[in-house]
């Protein structure tokens, strides 16, 4: 490997160097020279491999007129008013986790006949 460093032209040493630390590994040093017919790469076939590498690596933001338009439509719809007064606003009561949320069974009080007829029944005959 070493040896086809020093083999190589001083631009195609930049350009293996861009992309090794661009992550690219493994790539074909003649495609684009290739597919337009010259027997080597020149300067507007690296343009093209770089181009075509931010097209699909990069995605471009929206203008920024697009970006303004959109910012005033949003901004035409005025915040809700508050409802409570000043302070923290909090959510009802029956959404926080502050209120009770169980409930007591209170025992109906038994008759004083019932609770007889419970005692008779447990005596040892």
């Amino acid at each position: 490997m070493a040896g086809e460093d020093e083999d190589l032209p001083r631009d195609a040493k930049i350009v293996k160097t861009l992309l090794k630390s661009m992550g690219v590994e493994e790539y074909e040093p003649c495609v684009y020279s290739e597919h337009a017919g010259k027997p080597a790469i020149d300067c507007d076939d690296v343009k093209l491999a770089i181009q075509s590498k931010v097209n699909f690596s990069f995605s471009q933001p929206p203008p920024r007129e697009v970006l303004l338009e959109l910012a005033r439509n949003r901004n035409k719809i005025p915040l809700p008013k508050p409802i409570a007064g000043p302070g923290v606003a909090l959510p009802p009561e029956q959404d926080t986790l502050i209120s009770p949320n169980y409930q007591l069974a209170i025992p109906k009080k038994q008759s004083a006949q019932a609770v007889e007829e419970m005692e008779e029944d447990e005596e040892p005959a």
